[in-house]
C-alpha cells in the first residue's frame, strides 16, 4: 500500500524524536555515571587513592617524558582509557615525575622505589638526567631503589644505572649502541617525480633542508653531528660509569668487541648484561616479586607485593585546583615546548601569539618580579620567534629580568627566542644553536607536464599570478634569497647585541651549527649551565627576592574544563588502567615517512622563513 507523504513525514519525524531521546538518555547516563565516580572519588576518607601503611612506589612511566603536554580533549582521553584503548603518543610531564619522587622520599608509607621502565619512551638525556638527580636525592633516605625489567633501553637503562640494585628477566634483553642521527633523504625520488625545489638557505650547516636536497648528509652536516653527539655520548657513559663504578670503557662500541662477548655468553642477551656488569642479577618475575615482598610486604589479596603505581600515588598528592598565595612575590615560569608557528597554538606547540600572551600576562601581573622561559624546541617560523622574542624586551623594560632555561633542545627558533634574556642557562646536555633561516618550495610545473598539464595567462606585472604549477622566474628567487639573507644578518646581530659579541665572533659559531649546552657555554652562546631549578634561582636573586613562590603561567580553562578535567581524572584514579606497550617497529617507520613528508604542510611563517633544527629532533 502505498504511503501518503505526509505519513512519511510523521513517520520520519517520530523515528527522529526517538533516536533524539535516546541520545540524550545515553548522554544523561554517562554523564552522571562520571558525576557518581568523582564524588565517590573525592568524598571518599584519606586520600583519593588508598596507599598501605607500608608499600612500593613503582615508576612505570609509560610514554614520552615532556615539558608540556599537548592539548587532548579530555573526554576522548577518558573513553579510551576507559575502554583500554592504546592512548596514541602518551605523555607524562616531567615535572610530575619529579614531584612524584620527592613526596615519596619523605613519605613514611613508601618503602622502596621500584622502576619499571619498559613503556617509557623518548625523554632526552637532559630530562633523564633531571630524573636521575631526583633518584639519587630519594637514595639519600635510606630507601632502596630496584629497577626490574624484561628488557632496557638506552633511555631506560640511563635511570636504572642509578638504582641500588638492576634485575633483569634471564631471557630479557638490553644493549647499549650509542647515539646516532640518520634520516630518510628524497632527492632522487623528487627527481623522478619531476618537483621542482627551490631551496634558499643561510649557514654551511643548516641542514634541515639537505633531505629534499641531496641523498645523503653532507661532510660538513656529517661533521657537525659528530661533535654533539660524542659530547652527549661522553656524558652518558660518564653518568653510568660513575652509577655503575666501572670504567668508561666497558661500552662495546666495537662491533669485535660486542661479537666476542655476545659469544662468551653463549649468545644470550641476559647473561652478555650480567658478565658486562650492567646488571646485578638475572630474576624471574616470580623471583622479583618474592624479593620485593621482603621489601614492601605483601599486597592485600596476598599474591604479590604491596604497590602503589606512579599514576595512583600522583592522584593522591596532586591537588585538584592548583593553589596559589595571593600575597607572595612570584617568579613566573613559561613553557615554551614544541615546534614554533604563526598564531595561537594549543599546550604542546608554542604559538607567536599564544606564548607571547603568556609572556604578557606576566609582565601584567603585579606580583611577577621575574620570568622564567622554559624552552624545549627545535625551532620553526621566524616571524613568530620574532613576536615572542619582543616581549622579552618588554619584560626586561618593565623591570622584570627574564632567565632563558634550556631543555632537552632550544636550536634554531628556540634560541631566537632565548637570545634576548638576562641570562641563558641549559644542561650540559642540552642540544642549542643551530643559529641560521631557509626557505623552501616546491613547484609541480615539470610533474604536470607529464601529464599533459599544463599553466599559462597574462598578468599586469612580472609577478602577478604566482602558482606552484608555475616555474619560480630568478627574479623572484633572488628575491627570496634576498630575504633569507637579511633574516640571517637580523638573526646574528640579534645575538651578537644580546651576547656582546661582535658579528664576526658570531657568524663563525652559527651558520646553522649545533652544540652541547657545554660546549655552548665554552662559545658564549650559553651562560651557565643548569636545570629548571637553577633558573628559578638566578631569576629571584637578579630581581633581588628572598621569599618568592614559583608561579606556571599557561592557557587559562574555563570553569567547565576544569571540571571536566577533575572529573575525569578522578575516574580513572578509581578505574584503574594498565599500561599498553609502544608501536612496532613498522608502525614507526610509517610515522616517520608521515612526518617527514607533511613537515613542510605543519610550517605556517608568513614570509615563508624558518629557524628550524630537524637535526635535533632526536638522536
Amino acid at each position: 500500500m502505498n504511503q501518503s507523504p505526509g505519513t512519511i513525514k510523521r513517520l520520519s519525524l517520530s523515528l527522529w524524536r526517538v533516536l533524539n531521546i535516546s541520545r540524550k538518555v545515553i548522554v544523561n547516563l554517562v554523564f552522571f555515571t562520571l558525576l557518581l565516580l568523582f564524588f565517590v572519588a573525592i568524598t571518599q576518607d584519606g586520600d583519593k587513592v588508598s596507599i598501605p601503611k607500608k608499600t612500593a612506589l613503582v615508576l612505570n612511566l609509560n610514554g614520552d617524558i615532556v615539558e608540556q603536554k599537548r592539548e587532548i580533549d579530555p573526554m576522548s582521553a577518558f573513553m579510551a582509557e576507559a575502554m583500554n584503548r592504546p592512548e596514541e603518543n602518551p605523555e607524562i610531564l616531567l615535572s610530575d615525575v619529579l614531584d612524584v619522587i620527592d613526596r615519596a622520599k619523605n613519605d613514611d608509607r613508601v618503602s622502596v622505589l621500584v622502576l619499571q621502565l619498559q613503556n617509557m619512551n623518548r625523554a632526552g638525556l637532559t630530562k633523564l638526567a633531571d630524573i636521575a638527580k631526583a633518584i639519587d636525592d630519594f637514595k639519600t633516605s635510606g630507601k632502596q631503589v630496584i629497577a626490574l625489567g624484561d628488557q632496557y633501553t638506552q633511555d631506560q637503562y640511563y635511570l636504572a644505572s642509578h638504582a641500588n640494585n638492576i634485575w633483569l628477566d634471564p631471557k630479557g634483553w638490553m644493549i647499549l649502541d650509542g647515539y646516532g642521527r640518520y634520516q630518510m633523504y628524497f632527492k632522487s625520488a623528487l627527481d623522478k617525480l619531476a618537483i621542482s625545489q627551490h631551496i634558499f638557505r643561510v649557514g654551511t650547516y643548516k641542514s634541515a633542508v639537505e633531505p629534499y636536497m641531496r641523498d645523503d648528509m653532507s661532510p660538513a652536516a656529517k661533521e657537525a653531528n659528530r661533535v654533539w653527539l660524542n659530547d652527549l655520548w661522553s656524558r652518558y657513559k660518564e653518568d653510568v660509569a660513575k652509577q655503575r663504578k666501572f670504567g668508561v670503557e666497558n661500552f662495546d662500541e666495537s662491533i669485535d668487541d660486542l661479537v666476542a662477548k655476545f659469544k662468551a655468553a653463549n649468545g644470550n642477551f641476559a647473561e652478555y648484561a650480567l658478565s658486562n656488569h650492567w646488571v646485578d642479577a638475572l630474576k624471574t618475575r616470580e623471583q622479583m616479586r618474592d624479593e620485593l615482598i621482603k621489601l614492601a610486604g605483601k599486597n592485600a589479596k596476598g599474591d604479590s607485593y604491596s604497590k602503589v603505581t606512579f599514576k595512583e600515588y600522583l592522584s593522591s598528592i596532586k591537588a585538584p585546583f592548583p593553589v596559589v598565595n595571593p600575597g607572595s612575590d612570584k617568579v613566573a615560569i613559561v613553557v615554551a615546548k614544541g615546534t614554533i608557528l604563526n598564531g595561537t597554538q594549543s599546550p604542546g606547540t608554542i604559538g607567536g601569539d599564544s606564548t607571547a600572551k603568556l609572556l604578557r600576562k606576566a609582565r601584567q601581573n603585579d606580583k611577577v618580579k621575574a620570568v622564567v622561559l622554559r624552552v624545549d624546541s627545535p625551532g620553526g617560523s621566524a616571524y613568530a620567534s620574532e613576536i615572542i622574542r619582543r616581549e622579552i624586551e618588554l619584560l626586561k623594560a618593565a623591570g622584570k629580568p627574564v632567565i632563558a632555561s634550556m631543555g632537552t633542545y632550544a636550536a634554531s627558533g628556540g634560541y631566537w627566542i632565548s637570545a634576548s634574556a638576562n641570562k641563558i642557562m641549559a644542561a650540559p646536555t642540552t642540544i642549542t644553536g643551530s643559529i641560521g633561516i631557509f626557505g623552501l618550495m616546491m613547484t609541480f610545473e615539470n610533474s604536470l607536464d607529464k601529464l599533459g598539464i599544463h599553466t599559462d595567462g597574462v598578468g599586469t606585472t612580472d609577478i602577478a599570478g604566482y602558482s606552484p604549477t608555475r616555474p619560480l622566474s630568478d627574479g623572484m628567487a633572488q628575491i627570496f634569497q634576498l630575504n633569507i639573507d637579511r633574516g640571517y644578518q637580523d638573526f646574528i646581530s640579534l645575538v651578537a647585541d644580546s651576547r656582546n659579541m661582535t658579528l664576526e665572533q658570531i657568524d663563525e659559531i652559527a651558520q646553522g651549527r649545533v652544540w652541547s649546552g657545554a660546549r655552548a657555554k665554552e662559545l658564549g652562546l650559553v651562560d651557565e649551565l643548569g636545570d629548571l631549578d637553577d633558573a628559578v634561582s638566578a631569576a629571584a636573586d637578579i630581581a633581588g627576592l628572598d621569599n618568592y613562590d614559583t608561579l606556571l603561567i599557561e592557557k587559562e580553562l574555563t570553569p567547565q574544563e576544569i571540571f571536566l578535567q577533575n572529573l575525569l581524572g578522578n575516574a580513572l584514579a578509581l578505574i584503574g588502567s594498565e599500561p599498553v606497550t609502544g608501536s612496532g617497529p613498522v608502525d614507526q617507520f610509517i610515522g616517520k615517512v608521515r612526518s617527514e613528508l607533511t613537515r613542510l604542510n605543519q610550517f605556517n611563517d608568513p614570509q615563508g622563513i624558518y629557524s628550524f633544527c630537524l637535526t635535533c629532533e632526536s638522536y
